[in-house]
């Protein structure tokens, strides 16, 4: 389910909100409202990646599937996001040796190596034309944290037999990278990047083929559990056995046993005009994406077109800024300052989840409703492969789906009334230290 507020100018001949993403979009068809009583063996609220890989997985296994969406497919993060496709959790592999023992950390690691091939091997199999394209460059925005990243790296590559990655010198990052802002940062051939509403729009494509029915501009209005769930719409109703959360950040109060373990925040991302091709291969030599490892990060990639997209900035209350092409260029000028003079075509902000120790939280409320969320910034890969599971569990295949639904997330204090404070205190000390320590 998205947010009742659409933040931002609306792209007239698409229905999204206007970035460069909504303006390349490949062409996509309406879906009706709701305005009846369905039935189904699995209803999903939310059309994002969880929402969407849930309803192919399920209905490749012979499910019946509706999807309920209260705006348009992909209109919140999953059409909106950087579109990197990183293996790993957003927590380091190291700590969560430490949280959750070396056997727990190994599963979840080639579960993660396993979510970006689903996501190459769904591109593949579907023919989705969504700008696919190989690795991504992490990069020490501070020289303290040169070690942690070659650490890193030496442990995914001999404990994990992940070849894919290496540890790059400053220099090497530097001939790559057209900044000096950067020490030194972690080559990652493994991972991946992507046009992120396109991938989206392909995956609903596949889904509607094999016969999952989308519903639309459907905003639940809330449901009953029972057998079969109910679930309400201003003008219909779905009747069916198992239900599906997929809302993520737009979770709203629609179910609040899940609300008080996620964060709504927001993130903001802007697209330049075409770059000539020179001044794109300063910019990223070898067309990866990237980020850095500040804790409110940067991350930026060049398009098909040569655009560069670049995120930066972030807030934590229900408005965007009213210049978020100005609020993103100060922090693509931090890096590039060569771009000074470049026009910004585009500025969008999106709503996104975090969870407390930004590990992903799955499960199930009743035995027959599940959910994903909370993905924390790693969201591209890490649900749909939570849709992946979901459809398993569903289908009496328990123990993927059970291994995630067991990794602890905290509520945050004070629930969902009192837990913006606390977000707003705590980032607002990382974002100095981000900003003042070495």
């Amino acid at each position: 389910m998205t947010a009742a507020v659409t933040h931002g100018a609306v792209n007239k001949l698409f229905g999204h909100i206007d970035s460069y993403y909504a303006s390349s979009a490949n062409p996509a068809p309406l879906h009706p409202p709701l305005d009846t009583v369905v039935d189904a063996d699995v209803c999903v609220i939310g059309a994002g990646y969880t929402g969407l890989s849930s309803a192919l997985h399920l209905a490749e296994r012979g499910y019946s599937v509706v999807v309920l969406e209260a705006e348009r497919i992909a209109w919140g993060a999953s059409g909106r996001n950087g579109g990197h496709v990183g293996v790993g959790q957003r927590r380091a592999q190291g700590d969560l040796e430490k949280m959750l023992g070396l056997d727990t950390a190994k599963l979840l690691w080639d579960m993660s190596v396993e979510a970006v091939r689903l996501v190459e091997s769904l591109i593949n199999k579907h023919g989705i034309k969504c700008d696919l394209k190989r690795g991504i460059m992490h990069l020490a925005a501070k020289r303290s944290h040169n070690e942690d990243l070659r650490a890193e790296a030496e442990l995914l590559r001999e404990r994990y037999g992940y070849e894919q990655i290496r540890y790059a010198e400053e220099d090497e990052v530097r001939g790559l990278v057209g900044s000096e802002r950067y020490f030194g940062g972690q080559l990652d051939s493994g991972s991946l990047h992507l046009h992120p509403l396109n991938y989206a729009l392909g995956l609903a494509d596949a889904a509607a083929a094999a016969g999952v029915r989308f519903f639309e501009h459907s905003r639940v209005k809330g449901y009953r559990t029972g057998s079969p769930c109910i679930v309400e719409t201003a003008r219909g109703q779905v009747k069916a056995r198992n239900l599906v959360l997929a809302c993520n950040g737009y979770l709203g109060n629609l179910e609040p046993r899940m609300a008080g373990r996620i964060m709504p925040i927001n993130n903001f991302v802007l697209a330049t005009e075409p770059l000539p091709e020179n001044l794109a291969r300063e910019l990223i030599a070898n067309d990866y994406a990237l980020q850095d490892t500040l804790f409110v990060i940067d991350y930026w990639k060049l398009s098909a077109d040569n655009r560069l997209i670049f995120g930066g900035g972030e807030n934590y209350t229900s408005r965007f800024p009213q210049d978020i092409r100005g609020f993103v260029r100060k922090y693509m000028l931090r890096v590039y300052p060569q771009l000074a003079d470049t026009r910004i075509d585009y500025g969008w902000g999106g709503t996104l989840a975090i969870t407390l120790n930004r590990m992903p939280h799955l499960g199930r409320l009743e035995p027959n409703v599940y959910y994903s969320q909370g993905y924390s910034g790693h969201g591209v890969p890490t649900a749909t492969f939570a849709g992946k599971l979901i459809a398993e569990v569903i289908s009496g295949t328990e123990e993927r789906f059970d291994i995630l639904s067991r990794i602890p997330t905290p509520a945050f204090p004070g629930g969902t009334l009192l837990r913006w404070p606390g977000l707003v205190a705590g980032m607002l000390y990382y974002s100095l230290r981000d900003k003042l320590w070495g």
